[in-house]
């Protein structure tokens, strides 16, 4: 039989395959990678010397020697994850093998000029750095932002951050951070850091951000998909029924962010007379069975559930996750649930499994965190550095 990964036989291949769970010894690249033992010694060596892999402990042997098991080498550099809020921050920061070492919630406004906001972020990644002490390299920086993002980078037409349109957030914080940063939609961040915290098992996942408004991000075989513009899963501004006359901050008529979205039912709240100051007060009150709030968040579900629908049937996911604030709201999970099941053939939801998310508070930086050291750990980026590291020495 064929080695299943034989275009993984290069140094930044192999390390891949140890980073992704897939091979913990020299005896699992030979089988699937069909290299010779001589030549798995040489990478292997080779990853070694460059500060990506260490050698540690042995395996179980199955008649001969017992395997020296590979791991990933937790040396001084780390990566920082940032999901960006309209009033807060999540920091986590990580190391080469994705581990949380420190986390931590911070409180800005984003409606401050972006290169304020940035550098603010950086000092508190230093601070939070400091606290855990030791001689730690930033080597790179994932930035999850509450807006669209393009696939180069920038950020385009946000409906709630001021003065950030056409900005290359990633370029910027690089310049402040001397760091290699990425920069994302948080929907986007928090669907890869989901599929992280279900150990990466779930290859065709969609995971809709519930919050003050609603985006989803998707996962398609394996990985975070982001179409040919970086606008994949935005269906903010999907049309839905039944909301034909409220204004939506695009300037239409009846989007679902207008008549779904945490934001509306505090507007229609306080409307009412109800005293709310935000989604996290709706939530409350739908636990408590206050009578208009649970009706809000019931419709509000229905509706994110019929465009759910429509994804659910055109990807096929195993996985339909609910993250966000809203996610905290039985009523409105209940009849996402209750629409997507009403509104797709049996054979799209049959094994479907419809949660809400794993991953904690922290999952969007997480996922943040992940996506630059993908950038970072990349196979061709690990054979670079490894041609530089043999011709230094």
């Amino acid at each position: 039989m064929s080695a299943p990964y034989p275009h993984l036989g290069t140094p930044g291949g192999i390390y891949s395959l140890v980073r992704d769970g897939r091979a913990r010894s020299r005896t699992d690249i030979a089988r699937l990678t069909g290299l010779a033992p001589s030549t798995i010694t040489t990478r292997v060596e080779d990853l070694v010397r460059a500060g990506y892999l260490e050698e540690s402990g042995e395996g179980s042997s199955r008649g001969g020697r017992r395997p020296r098991l590979l791991v990933i080498t937790r040396d001084a550099r780390r990566v920082a994850g940032v999901e960006i809020g309209a009033q807060h921050a999540m920091i986590v920061l990580c190391d080469l093998a994705g581990e949380t070492v420190a986390e931590r919630e911070v409180s800005l406004d984003i409606a401050l000029a972006p290169e304020v906001v940035l550098r603010g972020l950086h000092e508190a990644i230093l601070d939070l750095a400091s606290e855990i002490g030791g001689d730690h390299e930033l080597a790179g920086i994932g930035l999850a932002l509450p807006g669209p993002v393009s696939i180069e980078g920038k950020v385009i037409s946000p409906s709630r951050m001021p003065g950030w349109n056409g900005i290359d957030p990633a370029a910027i914080l690089s310049g402040i951070s001397g760091a290699r940063v990425r920069a994302d939609n948080d929907a986007n961040a928090i669907a890869f850091g989901e599929f992280i915290a279900g150990g990466r098992l779930a290859h065709h996942m969609i995971v809709v951000k519930a919050g003050s408004s609603i985006g989803t991000g998707v996962i398609a075989d394996g990985a975070l998909y982001r179409g040919s513009r970086g606008m994949a899963g935005d269906v903010s501004h999907s049309a839905v029924s039944g909301g034909s006359q409220v204004l939506c901050s695009c300037g239409r008529l009846g989007c679902l962010d207008a008549v779904a979205g945490g934001r509306s039912m505090v507007l229609s709240l306080k409307a009412s007379g109800v005293d709310v100051d935000g989604v996290a007060d709706v939530v409350a009150l739908g636990r408590d069975a206050h009578p208009l709030a649970t009706r809000l968040l019931r419709e509000a579900g229905l509706r994110t559930g019929a465009v759910l629908a429509t994804l659910v049937g055109f990807l096929n996911p195993e996985r339909l996750v609910i993250a966000g604030s809203l996610s905290a709201a039985e009523a409105f999970v209940a009849a996402i649930r209750s629409s997507v099941y009403d509104l797709c053939l049996p054979l799209s939801t049959s094994g479907l499994d419809i949660s809400t998310a794993s991953g904690g508070r922290s999952v969007g930086a997480v996922g943040a965190a992940a996506l630059i050291l993908d950038d970072l750990l990349a196979p061709d980026q690990i054979d670079q550095r490894v041609r530089e590291e043999a011709l230094s020495s």
